[in-house]
């Protein structure tokens, strides 16, 4: 058999549970998240809250809390969900709510995976471009600049949307053979940029930001709880939003869930703190106070922070840092287009899924606002997590039907259908007419949606 043959027919149960054969222990999942969540977002994440101003003990210490709440929640939601079932989001979702309304969601959830997929694209571009002098995206560019950022992003999507094809197993290996070289990249990022910015004691790393400080122009004032929920929900769509059923449902137990504190503490912890300090050493030179002058925000462009600190290392580390993150939202947008097409080739819609997420990398502003955007993404998709979620647990002791689509054949479930439009809408306009920050708002649309969900289910769903 050819191996194009070969990759066409990867076996990723998207319609039936996954074998025992198939399971793996928590060393996959430690590899793959200290590799997705130790990466190209993180360069980017950690100046963009040095724009919004924060103060040292909302950088520090509502990251700390903002991720533990993130682990506990892939590990007493998510993981207890997916080894019990065993189903791709996806899949159980269709039981659940029916098949037409599942299409609808698992368009726009593939869709918004390629756009984030794509702002990593755009952060591996960053550093490949170096060698050719391009000119580097700026803070409030949107569309591409130049020829040469067109032709370095298309090669850059190609590649890493082969390698999601391929499979879950290609996706974590890749993951863990380049999870090492990024952390390293990190630390050694960090304790360059101390040196660069004349850092001998803790007092002065927590002077670096101490107070805070006006948001640059064009940003939004970041408080301590800005910083906690915000990290907390950073990943929602993946753990109380569910995507990540169709990872964890690999797992031999749940406690593999908690390798993820791997992918929140080094990656969410330590590499944001590392990038912000990156950015704090460009703060400092002629042309950042160039731009400050003129009353614009100085550009973030994680390839030349890195090679500032570490050189060649740097990019090598940031074009990794990019791939690890698309590989793993490329793959999972695949398993939502092939929801929709049942009959494809995973391999051949996951293409498809690399195709629009390099299209989107393209256009800088996915990454340029890439805390607004990582914000309104969790907050669109998380909530129709907590009909999985609510189902799970209040089901039978509340006396309604499970997997009432599947069960009675209907095609759209007006009970999820309720719930979810009526929660994201309410709370849409409260952030929409209020200007409330979306990310205050993930938790109640959440737990609002679930309810709903269980009230409706309640009148609607009698069998």
């Amino acid at each position: 058999m050819s191996e194009e043959h070969q990759a066409t027919q990867t076996q990723e149960y998207e319609r039936e549970p996954v074998p025992e054969s198939e399971l793996k222990n928590w060393k996959s999942f430690l590899g793959m998240y200290a590799g997705e969540h130790a990466a190209g977002t993180e360069f980017m994440i950690g100046p963009l809250f040095l724009t919004a101003g924060v103060s040292a003990f909302d950088l520090i210490v509502g990251l700390l809390l903002g991720n533990l709440m993130a682990v506990l929640s892939w590990r007493f939601l998510t993981a207890e969900i997916a080894v019990r079932h065993r189903l791709t989001l996806y899949y159980q979702l269709e039981k659940i709510c029916g098949k037409n309304l599942v299409t609808f969601y698992n368009l726009a959830n593939g869709i918004l995976f390629c756009f984030l997929a794509g702002a990593m694209i755009t952060v591996s571009a960053t550093a490949v471009g170096i060698p050719f002098d391009m000119e580097m995206p700026k803070l409030t560019d949107t569309t591409p600049n130049n020829i040469t950022w067109v032709v370095i992003v298309l090669v850059v999507g190609a590649l890493i949307a082969v390698v999601a094809a391929r499979g879950y197993n290609s996706v974590s290996k890749a993951a863990n053979w380049m999870a090492p070289l990024i952390i390293l990249a990190f630390v050694a990022c960090g304790f360059v940029a101390l040196g660069q910015l004349g850092v001998s004691s803790f007092s002065e790393f927590w002077a670096l930001w101490g107070e805070g400080s006006e948001p640059f122009p064009g940003q939004i004032k970041y408080t301590f709880w800005h910083v906690v929920l915000w990290s907390w929900f950073a990943n929602a769509a993946m753990h109380i939003g569910m995507s990540d059923l169709s990872v964890f449902r690999y797992a031999q137990r749940p406690q593999s869930a908690w390798t993820t504190a791997a992918g929140m503490y080094i990656g969410h912890y330590m590499a944001w703190i590392a990038a912000a300090l990156l950015y704090a050493v460009y703060l400092k030179s002629p042309e950042a106070r160039e731009f400050l002058a003129n009353n614009e925000a100085p550009p973030v462009a994680p390839g030349p922070l890195a090679y500032n600190a570490i050189g060649i290392f740097g990019i090598l580390a940031v074009v990794a840092a990019g791939w690890t993150t698309a590989n793993p939202t490329i793959y999972r947008a695949g398993l939502a287009f092939q929801a929709i097409i049942p009959k494809a080739s995973t391999f051949w819609v996951t293409i498809l899924a690399g195709t629009i997420a390099t299209i989107a990398g393209l256009f800088p502003a996915f990454a340029m606002k890439l805390l607004g955007f990582v914000a309104l993404y969790g907050f669109i998709l998380a909530p129709v997590g907590a009909i999985i979620v609510f189902e799970h647990f209040f089901a039978e002791k509340l006396g309604f039907a499970s997997n009432y689509a599947e069960v009675s054949g209907v095609k759209v479930n007006v009970a999820v259908l309720l719930a979810w439009g009526l929660s994201f809408g309410f709370f849409y306009f409260i952030s929409w007419s209020q200007g409330v920050f979306l990310s205050f708002l993930t938790l109640p649309a959440w737990i609002s949606c679930g309810v709903l969900f269980v009230l409706l289910s309640r009148y609607f769903n009698k069998l």
